[in-house]
């Protein structure tokens, strides 16, 4: 979604971009940012934590693959100065990503999607909408559900924010700030 915006690729190069870089079923916001800087996308990572966060082991959603993805992870926010990856450790205030996107630009977010709500839907949104396709939804609420959200504008008025959802093209979200930004918060 981000990339048809951005820096069109085709699939066969996006592809080829991912195989390079080795990714595997686990997605971290790392692996994002490798693939935006392979693929030519000038962009900045912004995290409150460099390398993986050890109080995270237990969580039902990284259990799965912790052990495994903990030293790759942390390899690559190492040698990420290196292959010409930025990244910086700090927190960025409202105001800053309301002037990032009055500027043209979006912005990719890691979200709790457990907590996400939507002002817009006539139904509230459930967590299993944003599983990746092909995931089996059980309904059963976990503690956390780590998904990518395109954050792409906002409301000073009604103190609303949009995003895009990557799992569907055809939707916009809009969520009360505050509570949006709990739910980016949630995970660090």
């Amino acid at each position: 979604m981000v990339l048809e915006y951005l820096h069109p690729v085709s699939e066969e190069e996006f592809q080829r971009a991912c195989l390079d870089l080795e990714f595997t079923e686990s997605v971290w916001t790392i692996d994002l940012t490798y693939l935006m800087c392979k693929l030519g996308v000038r962009h900045c990572f912004y995290t409150q934590t460099l390398g993986v966060d050890k109080g995270f082991r237990n969580q039902s959603f990284y259990k799965k693959h912790f052990d495994t993805e903990e030293d790759r992870v942390n390899e690559l926010f190492l040698k990420a100065e290196s292959k010409g990856v930025l990244v910086k450790k700090c927190s960025v205030t409202v105001q800053e990503i309301q002037s990032h996107l009055e500027q043209g630009h979006v912005a990719i977010v890691l979200v709790n999607a457990v907590v996400l709500v939507c002002e817009l839907c006539s139904t509230p949104v459930k967590y299993c909408c944003f599983l990746p396709v092909g995931q089996k939804c059980f309904c059963r609420k976990p503690d956390y559900q780590g998904h990518f959200v395109v954050v792409c504008g906002f409301n000073r008025k009604t103190g609303s924010i949009f995003y895009n959802n990557p799992a569907y093209s055809d939707r916009m979200y809009c969520e009360v700030l505050e509570l949006f930004l709990k739910t980016a918060q949630a995970h660090c």
